[in-house]
């Protein structure tokens, strides 16, 4: 036994402590060049479509592949060496990106960054998943669905802050230290939890692992499964899209500095889905108990009445009113992301979460981080021929694209159907 593993402990509350941390600091390392658009766009001559590759394809570009491979030796092997390791990857890679001179420098440490998180994010949810029971697991993972949000506001707020005094090259630079802290932390002071302790399995079915095919086909052959990841798939292809020009609007539509934009992008598209996330976890798994099909009917129903509400918003003269609009969206634009994790960890064999975690990963990469900037990118510079004012067509291209929330919703629906049955069934591969 190495010195190091006197130190660790089996404390579901430090796990969840550290883990969400982990996931937050990946999350400021991947968007915090999103207030960082127009001063690299600035330096490097740029278009909106070039940078919707520097937030979205080139990240997830080795991302897609590399986080199925890793997760087949994550089933079998200790998940936080790799969740250390590839935390301190993508934060090298983060100061790489500050060092760059260039657009293809840029783009070759973008694309480090996403394969630093394929080798350690996906293990996250399944070591979480199996220090707490079923019934808290929602709850568990929806402290976790935080890190987007509390990401992109630390992301957004430090970033610009750093940027606006010391230059975005700086501000990469600081957003890697934590992460560097972190991985040393989580390798030193947590335990690796037994698989399957608190599911109903047999010595050898927890130990036997599924196959890449029997993960990735239930997620076809149950329809809840099915409905939920085309619902969170495109939820999260505007949510990323959206989130990359958020800052960049502010800029051009209303005349904010790069603090200023940081600061207000981070709190409105931040903080009120911090509160609705935790929120919607505690109430689905609170009503879940009684009625499973809260846990699709909240993210169904939040995604529906959150698309309006930003269209609204986004495409509003007076700044105050249009800010205030865009924040009350913010309350439902993320309330899928605990309880979708949650099922899918619920419906999964103890030996298949970490491939789950990773094949849903993978979709929303390529289909959210990878497709929905370049699109959102394109469409700016679409509608900027139509007219003269930057941010007008900027907007509309934000609008336009939110409709795909209703999409979302109905597939979220639709799930509401199917859940009870679905989570009847065993979690042994079929």
């Amino acid at each position: 036994m190495s010195e190091t593993s006197f130190a660790r402990r089996a404390s579901p509350g430090l796990a969840l402590f550290l883990l969400t941390s982990i996931a937050i600091i990946g999350f400021v390392d991947r968007i915090i060049m999103n207030v960082l658009v127009e001063p690299i766009k600035k330096d490097f001559g740029l278009t909106d479509t070039q940078m919707g590759v520097v937030n979205g394809l080139a990240f997830a570009a080795l991302n897609i592949v590399l986080g199925l491979a890793v997760a087949r030796i994550a089933e079998r092997k200790r998940r936080l060496s790799l969740i250390a390791f590839g935390t301190l990857l993508w934060s090298v890679a983060t100061a790489l990106c500050g060092l760059a001179g260039s657009y293809v420098q840029l783009i070759a440490a973008r694309i480090g960054v996403g394969v630093g998180e394929a080798v350690g994010l996906p293990s996250v949810v399944s070591t979480i998943s199996d220090y707490f029971p079923p019934e808290k697991r929602v709850t568990a993972l929806s402290v976790h669905a935080l890190a987007p949000s509390l990401g992109a506001f630390l992301g957004a707020a430090g970033g610009s802050l750093v940027a606006f005094y010391w230059g975005w090259q700086t501000a990469l630079m600081v957003a890697a230290v934590p992460g560097i802290i972190l991985a040393t932390a989580v390798h030193v002071f947590v335990a690796e939890p037994p698989r399957g302790q608190h599911d109903a399995l047999s010595a050898a079915s927890n130990d036997h692992v599924p196959s890449m095919w029997s993960v990735i086909s239930r997620f076809w052959k149950r329809p809840t499964m099915r409905h939920m990841l085309l619902g969170a798939a495109l939820a999260s292809m505007v949510g990323f899209a959206l989130n990359t020009f958020l800052a960049s609007w502010l800029a051009r539509r209303f005349g904010y500095s790069l603090l200023e934009g940081g600061l207000v992008s981070g709190l409105v598209a931040s903080l009120p889905s911090a509160l609705s996330v935790f929120g919607a976890g505690w109430f689905a798994d609170k009503w879940g108990k009684t009625n499973p099909r809260f846990y699709a009917l909240i993210p169904g129903i939040t995604l529906l009445v959150a698309a309006p509400i930003y269209i609204l918003g986004i495409t509003r003269d007076e700044p105050i009113l249009a800010i205030t609009l865009v924040g009350i969206a913010g309350l439902g634009q993320y309330c899928y992301l605990g309880p979708t994790a949650g099922v899918f960890q619920n419906m999964m064999h103890p030996r298949m979460r970490v491939t789950a975690t990773a094949f849903t990963g993978l979709v929303y990469s390529l289909i959210g981080g990878g497709l929905g900037p370049v699109l959102v990118g394109a469409l700016s510079d679409q509608t900027a021929q139509m007219t003269p004012d930057k941010g007008i067509a900027l907007a509309w291209a934000l609008s336009g694209f939110a409709i795909i929330y209703l999409w979302a919703a109905a597939h979220y629906l639709w799930a509401a159907r199917t859940i009870k049955a679905d989570l009847a069934r065993p979690l042994e591969a079929e």
